[in-house]
């Protein structure tokens, strides 16, 4: 199954996009979206997933959108506005679909991306992990972090914390997003409250992580999976 995601600032779009979905043999709906804002929190991270964009949208545009996603994921095109094809184009998309749209064009518009020159998953998955950064949503803007300059992250209530040199940065993500959209490789969970950058870790000394001058709890839920990690 190809599970693919709509963005689209037109409710009566996302409904016939979905319907369109829906209907198509091998194609499953797992998310639709009217703010982009929101959509890229959700895609931060995905693999695998074929991706109905509409151009022009408050917030963000379908252009920076893809911009910001850069070329992780398949992407069709949706407006009706045929000036922005060739931009559109010019970022590698699949197809560009006019709207009004009916259901033979979208089914042509699928097909390429089942018989097209798609990344192979591996291929997907080495991209996830040469990436370095991530975008959050923090105030009323997305805000990029580096990894790099991620200490650790906290979770505060309802906001999480985000440790970095420059200081923190809130957010009103939960814990579970970043555990998922975080590359395990560089970051690790250690209590429900605490996800630690690996390399930023000085020492780990009884039940605590140690990084410079803060000392972070392992609790003991997480405790065998942080050791596992790190010595694997």
């Amino acid at each position: 199954m190809l599970r693919c995601v709509i963005v689209d600032d037109e409710p009566l779009a996302i409904q016939l996009l979905s319907d369109y979905v829906r209907k198509t043999p091998d194609l499953e709906l797992a998310e639709a979206f009217s703010n982009p804002i929101e959509a890229l929190q959700y895609l931060q991270g995905q693999t695998d997933l074929l991706l109905f964009l509409d151009v022009q949208m408050p917030e963000l545009t379908g252009i920076q959108v893809m911009k910001i996603l850069n070329q992780r994921l398949p992407v069709i095109l949706t407006t009706a506005y045929e000036q922005y094809a060739l931009q559109g184009y010019e970022h590698n998309v699949v197809d560009y679909l006019m709207k009004p749209i009916s259901y033979d064009r979208f089914y042509q518009a699928v097909q390429k991306v089942e018989i097209g020159d798609r990344r192979p998953t591996s291929e997907v998955q080495d991209a996830e992990l040469n990436a370095s950064y991530l975008f959050v949503k923090t105030e009323y803007r997305l805000q990029r972090v580096d990894y790099a300059d991620i200490a650790y992250l906290e979770g505060q209530g309802d906001y999480v914390a985000i440790h970095t040199p420059a200081g923190r940065i809130m957010t009103l993500e939960n814990m579970k997003h970043f555990e998922e959209v975080l590359p395990t490789a560089l970051f690790v969970r250690t209590h429900r409250s605490y996800i630690v950058s690996i390399p930023k870790i000085d020492y780990i000394e009884r039940n605590r992580v140690v990084i410079g001058k803060e000392r972070l709890p392992i609790s003991e839920g997480y405790r065998k999976g942080v050791m596992g990690r790190l010595k694997g």
